[in-house]
């Protein structure tokens, strides 16, 4: 059974956090003197010599609305790394313990994994692109803290069995990390919703790829409430500055954009798989629920050479078990697409 106080390493239960001037006054005042701040101003049009909010209130009352999860279930990160990171941290003792990964999959949970010192198990996934569960089953021991599974899948951009999900968030008394980064293309529903069900759950969004604010630098974490204090507890007291917190809740007001944006997205994705199945030299183009397709091909350093002279970058993801011979494709603009078939066309005629 979960219990959250298994799996905290000791230092992080009896932390005391930081307490900054702006936790300890939270209410509205005429004159601020107590965060030793400079009272003239900033050389900026907008006053950014006040600390900002550290808990991001405004910014996840807007969210709470969108997403359908009270406040208290939501951490603000710079970026979704910042909350990979600080589940490592206070979750995972170094040198003790593990965590379980299923490449091909998001690179950054192994770089974190590696700087805070915790051993990783690869359990990579089937030839179909989902999960071994037999292999999981195996892997875990008494010191599995974390289970990382990214849905839909980057690099190679399907969605994950929902089902094989739910059997792992309901027998493994870990954490269990559902990233899901790219959700908003997908065919799925969110594990947001799942939430009150699963006490070991944690679901990481971010505001980078469809909502467009990649430069601010915005990932979520929604989880229970307990996780949520813990992520709190041990983040830097001011980790989202003012800027990113003032341009994310004007960009939270334009939902029916991102949504239009959204949907260009899924046709134009559509238009170049079409468009791509034409060529001699793709031998496949796996299903995506993402903003991005995985293309595999005959040559792929010679095809993404060629496409750096036309000024033309993708990702070149041959490397990575289970995606060899594969590139990385990124769903542009119609015109950015449509520049990308006319490159390919002359490879293809060279």
């Amino acid at each position: 059974m979960f219990d959250i106080n298994q799996l905290l390493r000791e230092n992080i239960k009896s932390l005391k956090p930081y307490s900054s001037a702006r936790d300890e006054y939270k209410g509205e005042a005429s004159i601020y003197l107590d965060a030793n701040e400079n009272a003239y101003g900033s050389p900026l049009d907008t006053p950014y010599n006040r600390y900002p909010d550290p808990l991001q209130h405004k910014v996840k009352l807007r969210l709470s609305e969108i997403k359908g999860v009270p406040p208290r279930n939501i951490f603000l990160g710079n970026g979704s790394d910042e909350a990979i990171d600080l589940l490592f941290r206070s979750f995972c003792n170094p040198a003790v313990d593990n965590v379980i990964l299923v490449p091909p999959t998001y690179g950054m949970y192994e770089v974190s994994a590696n700087i805070n010192d915790v051993a990783i198990k690869r359990v990579p996934l089937t030839t179909e692109y989902q999960l071994n569960l037999e292999g999981i089953a195996e892997a875990i021991d008494k010191n599995t803290k974390l289970i990382f599974i990214c849905s839909p899948n980057n690099p190679t951009g399907n969605s994950i069995n929902r089902k094989d999900i739910e059997t792992i968030l309901a027998n493994f008394n870990g954490i269990v990390v559902v990233d899901e980064a790219y959700i908003n293309f997908s065919r799925q529903k969110s594990f947001i919703q799942e939430l009150t069900e699963y006490s070991n759950l944690v679901v990481l969004q971010t505001l980078s790829k469809a909502w467009g604010l990649a430069g601010l630098r915005l990932g979520m974490a929604f989880a229970s409430e307990e996780i949520i204090e813990v992520l709190n507890k041990v983040k830097p007291p001011y980790n989202i500055n003012d800027a990113t917190q003032h341009l994310a809740l004007q960009a939270l007001q334009q939902v029916n954009l991102v949504n239009s944006w959204i949907t260009d997205t899924l046709k134009e994705r559509d238009i170049l798989v079409k468009n791509l199945t034409k060529f001699n030299f793709v031998l496949d183009i796996y299903p995506s629920d993402a903003n991005f397709i995985l293309v595999k091909t005959t040559s792929p350093k010679a095809i993404y050479d060629f496409l750096v002279t036309h000024g033309i970058i993708v990702r070149d993801r041959s490397k990575i078990e289970l995606c060899e011979g594969a590139l990385r494709i990124t769903i542009g603009r119609p015109e950015e697409n449509e520049q990308l078939i006319n490159a390919l066309q002359q490879y293809n005629e060279a």
